[in-house]
């Protein structure tokens, strides 16, 4: 009998799949990140591991599992989070859940470029402390979206879908950087493709939509945060250390850019210092996929990556 190891409670629909096949599962009695000496001790002997983006997992914890692991199923798309090479070298498939998240965290980046510029936040604070006492002329004057110029930074399926939304329902100019420009995405969405330096100098949003890799950790620091507008806004929901928090701190402090939105963090859990203190920032706790469809989906897409590896066959969304 297969043995699995769940590293996190995670919805149901997944695990039920993986109860038809009669395997033996375990799923980890802390609702919290587990240590990777606590991975090693509980996944010990497991054929398969269903991890999150919070677990890391190194050559340490895949020869701790032992030899028999056969595949980490990444509750995630992105899997910065595996030390990819050690589970090739090893024969480890990788997987992730790709393409269901999409349509969640795009909903979700709009919501959090609406609520900076709108000041929607900050306005909920104040209000709730009962300190509304009329209408006022000049009370939370935020910023106009229609006709303003959106910056995107990655142009994947999240970057791409926001990039529709924001232009067919709002009039709203695209424009974007990539490391590897796509002609035919541009004509097909009629947006403009710029160097990294010309989008921070042009945009009046910036939104990040990259993967974590080496060429992408502080992708966005103190030099390109002075390239911004002082009237511009940056949104990240991508990986939080694609942004220099400190630098960001500093920004949003002297005001080198009006605002921010944040659902991920580049110390995740903990917050750069003085982040939390400042008004001209909205922050969410890394919750963009966070719908019950979305994350039912990917619970499922996980358990069926492991089926199709314990089976004999190679997952539909394997990463190496």
């Amino acid at each position: 009998m297969f043995k699995i190891f769940i590293t996190r409670k995670i919805p149901d629909v997944g695990i039920q799949l993986l109860k038809d096949k009669k395997y033996d599962i375990v799923v980890s009695r802390f609702d919290r990140t587990l240590t990777s000496r606590e991975i090693i001790k509980y996944a010990k002997g497991v054929d398969a591991l269903l991890c999150l983006l919070t677990d890391k997992i190194n050559s340490e914890v895949m020869d701790g599992i032992g030899k028999q692991l056969k595949i980490i199923a990444n509750y995630a798309v992105g899997v910065d989070n595996i030390d990819l090479e050690a589970a090739k070298s090893r024969g480890i498939m990788v997987s992730n859940t790709p393409g269901i998240l999409t349509e969640a965290v795009v909903e979700h980046t709009v919501a959090l470029l609406f609520t900076a510029v709108k000041r929607i936040a900050e306005a909920d604070r104040f209000t709730r402390a009962g300190k509304f006492n009329g209408w006022e002329p000049m009370l939370f004057l935020g910023s106009g979206v229609s006709g303003k110029i959106l910056g995107i930074i990655g142009l994947g399926r999240i970057g791409g879908e926001v990039a529709k939304r924001m232009r067919d329902g709002f009039n709203v100019r695209i424009i974007y950087y990539d490391q590897v420009r796509n002609e035919e995405i541009e004509k097909s969405l009629n947006i403009e493709y710029f160097d990294l330096e010309t989008l921070l100098k042009m945009a009046d949003f910036v939104s990040i939509h990259v993967p974590l890799l080496p060429s992408t950790r502080h992708l966005i620091g103190e030099q390109e945060l002075k390239l911004m507008k002082p009237s511009a806004y940056l949104i990240n929901t991508s990986r939080g250390p694609v942004v220099d928090e400190k630098a960001l701190v500093e920004a949003l402090k002297n005001k080198t850019i009006r605002g921010a939105a944040l659902d991920v963090f580049e110390f995740e859990p903990k917050l750069s210092s003085g982040l939390a203190k400042l008004n001209n920032v909205v922050l969410t706790p890394h919750i963009a996929s966070a719908t019950e469809e979305t994350r039912g989906k990917m619970s499922e897409m996980a358990a069926q990556n492991i089926i199709d590896v314990l089976s004999g066959g190679k997952p539909k969304n394997i990463v190496v």
